[in-house]
């Protein structure tokens, strides 16, 4: 299951970052917003490397943002792989998204609290975000689809509905194939 979450999730990932960022492209056409030199800016903390004042090199920018995306997935493809599938897992999981971000912004010092933030850039991110979350969990789940039931499906498949009198799938049968 871990293999196939990885490559899975790291496809699923890069998916959803391709559509968040033509998402916050077409965004930015529309409200006139600049392109956010965040995540250089934390990849270039998290390296030691010296950043610039203004703008940060592209590739770097790129690198951090679709890096990032890419390797989130993993965990929407561990998600969809063991019977977490569906909108409301995509939701669960853009909570994930937007917490990675704000760990690594507020630890670098790059990024302050989102409470502290305007409540338009607020939206605008976490509009991006579940974006990102809805379009990476489509791919994740539609890839484990191919896999079968999770095992959670598989257990709440014995007795539908949560029963405290149903015991957990046989050890063997927790992982499929």
């Amino acid at each position: 299951m871990i293999k196939r979450a990885l490559w899975q999730g790291l496809v699923a990932g890069a998916v959803g970052g391709v559509v968040m960022t033509l998402g916050e492209k077409a965004e930015q056409a529309l409200t006139g917003r600049p392109d956010s030199h965040v995540p250089a800016r934390v990849l270039l903390r998290l390296t030691g490397r010296p950043e610039r004042p203004g703008t940060q090199p592209l590739p770097v920018n790129w690198a951090m943002h679709f890096g990032q995306a890419a390797l989130l997935g993993v965990v929407r493809s561990l998600m969809a792989q063991s019977g977490l599938r569906g909108p409301a897992a995509s939701a669960k999981f853009a909570v994930v998204r937007v917490t990675n971000d704000q760990i690594l912004e507020n630890s670098t010092g790059v990024g302050a609290p989102p409470a502290t933030w305007p409540r338009k850039e607020l939206v605008v991110d976490l509009l991006h975000k579940t974006v990102y979350a809805f379009a990476t969990g489509a791919v994740a789940d539609a890839l484990a689809a191919r896999d079968g039931a999770g095992p959670g499906q598989r257990h709440a498949a014995l007795r539908p509905g949560r029963h405290s009198g149903v015991g957990p799938l046989p050890r063997g049968a927790a992982h499929g194939r």
